[in-house]
């Protein structure tokens, strides 16, 4: 994707490490629950996050990208809060600065209550809804859509307040895939009625694309240039 012209900035994406509840393989999805402490990194989760931060240094280094360009994004939820506070602390950045902006748009996907506390492995039949109709929200929950629409608006935010800087977004798994989802299709969108970023991003959500998010899938830790 590189030479794209719509974005004003990079962008990497990153998803938290290993966490306590991924440890303990349970599904925690809400404001409520992800920003409790004891949701934070695993041991493991808090490794995997220095060897992104080490990694992410090293691709700014290649592209000689200065620190004062960089910005941390990240999702108010412990897991992410705390992989980004580890990269920032790896890159020599103050967590508390200017550089680093907590984003709640950025938070993971609430599954809804059914699905809250409950097992990983009922993953599957999310994402098996998901491929089916991504429009449809799972009961109480948020559709694959209403996430892309925060999506799109966090990106305004990001867009409208940087400018040719390398930007590291810190969030969850599904959040991670379906922001992937949108600023791939985006990219590619060639229709000229689109320039802005805001009616790039509203053209691309609909179901033959939302519905594909699973194929962006990142393990816990792992780093990817995007633009």
């Amino acid at each position: 994707m590189e030479g794209t012209s719509f974005l004003r900035n990079r962008y990497w994406v990153l998803r938290h490490g290993k966490s306590i509840p991924n440890e303990r393989g349970l599904i925690v999805s809400s404001m409520e629950n992800g920003t409790r402490p004891e949701f934070k990194l695993a041991s493991e989760g808090v490794n995997q996050a220095e060897l992104a931060g080490k990694l992410f240094q090293k691709e700014l280094e290649t592209s000689s990208i200065l620190l004062e360009n960089v910005r941390i994004c990240y999702s108010p939820f412990s897991r992410t809060s705390h992989t980004a506070k580890v990269v920032a602390n790896v890159l020599n950045l103050p967590f508390q600065g200017s550089q680093c902006k907590m984003m709640e748009d950025l938070r993971e996907r609430f599954f809804g209550p059914s699905f809250e506390l409950q097992s990983h492995n009922k993953y599957a039949e999310i994402w098996d809804a998901d491929e089916k109709d991504p429009i449809a929200r799972p009961k109480g929950g948020e559709s694959v859509k209403d996430v892309a629409c925060r999506l799109a608006r966090a990106m305004a935010v990001i867009e409208s307040e940087c400018r040719g800087c390398a930007i590291l977004v810190v969030s969850h798994g599904d959040t991670l895939q379906i922001l992937q989802s949108l600023l791939n299709a985006a990219n590619q969108h060639k229709d000229s009625t689109y320039v802005e970023l805001e009616s790039r991003l509203e053209a691309v959500q609909v179901a033959p694309i939302l519905s594909e998010h699973r194929k962006y899938s990142l393990l816990t830790g792992e780093l990817r240039a995007v633009i």
